[in-house]
């Protein structure tokens, strides 16, 4: 299949989909005339890849543990492999600690909100 009925099998813009193959994450064929050719593995690549990326991992990091990720038939399903443990773990922490940080600012910005004369007090 061409570009475009991947771009509809998927829901993922044309862009988007040149972007994970400039990143490394799909590898189309091409024919003769220099169209990407996919097959329904890229869907299935595709539907792991924007899993991944709402995750928030980076495609960088997408990249490393795209082929630890199987399909179950409902959704990726991450196999054992040493990489996704380690990446999983480093990410994991990365996203606790700006969790951390947002909680922080919503703090401090709920004091500036309390410290607020109300209407009733001018």
């Amino acid at each position: 299949m061409r570009i475009g009925a991947l771009a509809r099998k998927t829901g993922v813009n044309q862009r988007l989909l040149r972007y994970y193959e400039e990143q490394g994450l799909l590898h189309p064929a091409r024919d003769a005339n220099g169209y990407r050719m996919y097959t329904d593995a890229d869907v299935v690549s595709v539907r792991h890849i924007r899993h991944l990326l709402a995750a928030g991992l980076p495609t960088a990091v997408i990249g490393e543990l795209l082929e630890c990720v199987h399909d179950d038939g409902e959704r990726p399903t991450p196999s054992l492999c040493p990489a996704m443990l380690k990446q999983l773990t480093r990410q994991y922490a990365r996203a606790s600690e700006e969790i951390e940080r947002l909680q922080q600012s919503k703090e401090i910005i709920a004091s500036l909100l309390n410290a607020q004369p109300t209407n009733a007090d001018r």
